[in-house]
């Protein structure tokens, strides 16, 4: 997934000047997160724009706003979201998603994130790959509180990182008043350990839907859940 044009079923995404290519983290999101009709959408850390757009896809009456701090890659999501036919939907911001929920007077009822998660003693030698990939210059904390301040009291956020960091986040969500309602987990083959949960959270306390996806098989095909999730999107199914 890291050549230059990413070229989906109804649109394109050029990457070439984002430190971060398009993963399965962010396509997965795209495709999983969100119930219902939601109309007001914001997605925090846009990067390629190709969360946005798979949103603009599959949520034809919803306006979206991507908050995306690195230059270059909000300049190329902007072109990505000008190509594709929902233009007229989407907006992205170069701006750090503290300065927007402290400046930002609307809320949302849908909210999403793939946020920066690695600790600091990771870092690459890349500093635009390190603005992308560590939460230096945004913190679960700062995150979590920028959420309860952008969300709708019925709206949902949805995010997806490793099972450790969301362990770390969901305390702080809890703290702040959030519940969590559904969870899916992720993992590369179905004996392998999770490698990413997404998480839906909400004000509001009820019961928790649960599921697993694996990616592929036992023979290294791509599984039925997978293909099925992202059969709308990817070429290849």
């Amino acid at each position: 997934m890291k050549d230059a044009v990413f070229r989906f079923k109804q649109f394109a995404v050029q990457q070439d000047r984002c430190a971060m290519k398009i993963s399965t983290d962010g396509v997965v999101l795209g495709a999983f997160a969100g119930r219902g009709n939601p109309q007001r959408i914001l997605d925090i850390g846009a990067g390629t724009g190709v969360v946005s757009l798979m949103l603009a896809q599959r949520f034809p009456e919803a306006t979206i706003t991507g908050i995306e701090i690195d230059k270059d890659a909000f300049e190329q999501a902007s072109e990505n979201v000008c190509k594709s036919p929902w233009s007229n939907r989407i907006k992205m911001i170069n701006q750090s998603f503290q300065e927007f929920y402290n400046q930002h007077d609307g809320k949302f009822d849908l909210i999403v994130s793939n946020p920066p998660f690695f600790p600091k003693h990771l870092k690459s030698p890349d500093p635009k790959k390190n603005l992308a990939l560590h939460n230096d210059s945004l913190s679960f904390g700062e995150l979590a509180n920028g959420i309860k301040r952008l969300l709708e009291n019925d709206g949902h956020f949805w995010l997806i990182l490793p099972p450790e960091q969301m362990d770390t986040i969901n305390r702080i969500l809890e703290f702040l008043g959030f519940f969590v309602f559904e969870k899916l987990d992720l993992r590369d083959k179905p004996a392998k350990n999770i490698i990413r949960t997404i998480q839906a959270f909400s004000f509001s306390k009820g019961e928790i839907k649960n599921s697993d996806m694996h990616i592929k098989d036992k023979s290294g095909k791509y599984s039925k859940d997978y293909s099925e999730l992202l059969q709308q999107f990817l070429i290849i199914f």
